[in-house]
């Protein structure tokens, strides 16, 4: 009989202890792939919502815990757009509101000047916004389809167009108050097809933060230059002290929602990582005190210590192996299900991709490796004659 062979007897001779320690790990490993793949999904769509636009640097304020309560006074924006290495910028309000009417609760919201070139990164489903600038008798430009169109206006992501059932034209109720609905866009980003745009006039008015944004987008005259990058960000910083200006890759990386998605995720590992070292440890324990003769024959007939721990060692590993690719099966099902669920289609797109698959296969050997040493070294300590003896 082959060793590998050897190895598969004993783990089939005790189907149901194997098939319950395999599901215990297949369980670990599906858990632990699936918080990796959707905080690894949360992150790039995040970055996308940059990428989307081009946008080089992002600019909030110092010290905020939380970027979705910076506040930047809105002037900022106009003086950045005259730096020289600044092409062009754009202020954001970010906040998250709730369509309690449709029972819908949690909507990314983004108020966004009309007309701003931050809209031409979207596709508009239907029928697209006019955009396009007229001036009032005082001399102010006015946004051409704000004068059209009725006071309060919202667009939306297709994702949460489809929860709300909704078309251009159709009317939202957003606290108690009705919004014409005046474009369904389409973007690159799962974020934001799942979020709804307001003119930033109504989000300040709406959200009591009159004259600030929650941070400034800006896209540089020279593509990929680190120079222009840091020339924009030290004339930025020196503009006010509390400004803080990043690149896209530093903000979504430092972004408190980024960071605990991910500590969340390899504190799940660890958790997994000591869950399933003990019932491999247990299982493969159980399995060699009732082995104890067997073991002292292979012993006898002229087995080294390595080779018995070996094999004990190969049927843990296997184990853990199986339990990997039942794992991540299950890990691409659970979380394909979820992010089609209503609740989290638009806003959930999980990224199980090859170094996350590596991570679960990682974890999967080092729990089957710690789950088998000391019944391996148990295992090679017996004497033949004291293997007869205990039995």
């Amino acid at each position: 009989m082959r060793f590998s062979q050897l190895i598969y007897k004993n783990l089939a001779r005790r189907p149901a202890r194997s098939a319950l320690t395999l599901l215990a790990l297949a369980t670990a490993i599906t858990a632990v792939v699936s918080l990796f793949g959707v905080a690894k999904g949360f992150t790039h769509s995040f970055a996308d919502v940059y990428a989307s636009h081009e946008v080089d640097i992002v600019v909030s304020r110092q010290g905020t815990a939380d970027r979705l309560s910076s506040s930047v006074d809105a002037s900022y924006v106009e003086k950045i757009q005259q730096l020289p290495p600044v092409a062009r910028a754009a202020g954001v309000m970010l906040d998250t509101l709730s369509l309690e009417d449709q029972g819908i609760y949690g909507v990314p919201t983004m108020g966004i000047e009309p007309g701003s070139w931050l809209l031409e990164s979207f596709e508009f489903v239907g029928q697209k916004p006019l955009v396009t600038s007229t001036v009032t008798a005082s001399g102010d430009k006015q946004d051409q389809a704000s004068a059209q169109a009725p006071e309060r206006t919202i667009m939306l992501g297709v994702h949460l167009a489809d929860r709300l059932q909704s078309k251009v034209g159709d009317m939202v109720n957003l606290f108690d108050e009705a919004y014409r609905v005046t474009g369904i866009f389409k973007s690159t980003s799962t974020w934001e097809n799942g979020s709804m745009i307001l003119p930033l006039s109504q989000l300040q008015k709406l959200t009591d933060r009159t004259g600030q944004v929650t941070y400034i987008n800006v896209v540089l005259k020279t593509d990929d230059s680190k120079k222009s990058a840091s020339e924009a960000i030290n004339a930025i910083q020196q503009m006010d002290k509390r400004l803080l200006a990043l690149t896209t890759s530093e903000y979504v990386e430092t972004d408190t929602r980024m960071q605990l998605a991910h500590a969340m995720a390899w504190m799940t590992s660890a958790i997994a990582l000591l869950i399933g070292t003990i019932g491999t440890w247990n299982t493969m324990l159980t399995s060699v005190m009732e082995r104890t003769k067997e073991i002292g024959i292979l012993r006898a007939i002229g087995w080294r210590r390595r080779r018995v721990v070996a094999m004990i060692l190969g049927e843990s590993c296997s184990l853990a192996l199986i339990a990997s690719v039942v794992g991540i099966v299950l890990a691409k099902l659970l979380t394909w299900a979820l992010s089609q669920a209503p609740a989290a289609r638009g806003l959930l797109s999980p990224q199980i991709d090859g170094a996350v698959l590596a991570q679960g296969l990682l974890l999967a050997i080092v729990i089957g490796l710690l789950g088998a040493l000391l019944p391996a070294w148990r295992a090679a300590q017996l004497s033949p004659t004291e293997a007869f003896r205990e039995n």
